[in-house]
């Protein structure tokens, strides 16, 4: 378990195996430090980078620290020295257009997981299919990760129920290519049948990139209505960018994919989490450790 989750025992809405400590001195000195103990790669790579300073951006010229936002490219250190993610499950970022670049995690998990992630300006939004993606988003109807699958299951059998009392229709083209080129992306075909056997329904988990205030606009696009809505567990956010009048549990866009993840992995794969998605968070928690330093440097912690 990382310590991200350990920051969180104290909140209600959070379902630990752990017995957090009554020492109230304990819970303070965690809560300084809540992305210690998470399995990453050595920031080494990062702390040189940053002694260097900021680069120009190969293909926009723009300057930059570590990874360009704009063109979502490597600037001062190269592809071998960053860690390199297989997620277990396909991810697709819709953003607001009016969601600055350079304030935005979900850069971290398109350079981290380059085969699983694909980020969308809104209003382009894919074509989903209903019973095999879902939108982690809060509301009225969402569900917990742990009862998503089933909810899937339930959406699939009554989808193809309904199917086999009608005529056979042949598929569109653009239907036809959608599965294989997924399939592309993921390796081997041995790979692709055994990771689709595993989450089966499940091709594609949907998050919202965009202040809270405009997430609306997105949530309520008629191309996500149909969606399954899962919310996750309540947690803290340890993002260093607070939205202003909002609580602590607004989670920054990668918090809330490293999460879901990592419920994913427990609940919905049946496996003990043993750090396999802490790297989402290799710039994330790099970030955080530098801007806390220079802001107790300045007197603002």
């Amino acid at each position: 378990m990382s310590s991200l989750d350990q920051d969180q025992r104290l909140h209600p809405g959070c379902r630990n195996k752990t017995t957090v400590s009554s020492d109230s001195s304990d819970s303070h000195e965690l809560a300084k430090q809540p992305l210690q103990g998470l399995k990453l790669a050595s920031h080494a790579v990062l702390e040189e980078a940053q002694h260097r300073g900021r680069l120009k951006c190969s293909k926009c010229g723009g300057s930059r620290m570590f990874f360009c936002y704009t063109c979502c490219a490597l600037v001062g250190v190269s592809l071998q020295e960053i860690p390199s993610l297989k997620l277990p499950v396909k991810i697709d970022i819709i953003k607001h257009p009016n969601e600055t670049d350079g304030k935005s995690t979900a850069i971290h998990a398109k350079i981290l997981a380059p085969g699983d992630v694909t980020i969308y300006t809104y209003p382009c939004i894919p074509e989903y299919e209903k019973d095999k993606v879902v939108l982690v988003f809060p509301g009225p109807g969402a569900v917990s990760v742990q009862h998503m699958m089933q909810r899937l299951h339930d959406r699939s059998s009554s989808r193809s129920h309904d199917s086999s009392d009608e005529p056979c229709v042949k598929r569109r083209k653009s239907e036809e290519v959608q599965g294989p080129a997924e399939n592309l992306e993921s390796g081997s075909p041995d790979e692709a049948k055994s990771s689709e056997s595993r989450v089966y329904p499940l091709q594609k988990v949907v998050f919202i990139d965009s202040t809270w205030n405009q997430t609306n606009k997105i949530s309520t696009d008629e191309r996500l209505q149909d969606l399954l809505q899962v919310e996750l567990q309540m947690r803290k956010t340890c993002f260093w960018r607070r939205q202003k009048g909002k609580p602590d549990t607004y989670l920054a866009t990668i918090e809330a994919i490293y999460y879901f993840l990592k419920d994913f992995h427990e609940n919905c794969l049946a496996q003990e989490y043993s750090g396999e998605y802490d790297n989402l968070l290799f710039f994330y928690s790099y970030l955080h450790t530098v801007i806390n330093k220079a802001k107790t440097s300045a007197g603002k912690c």
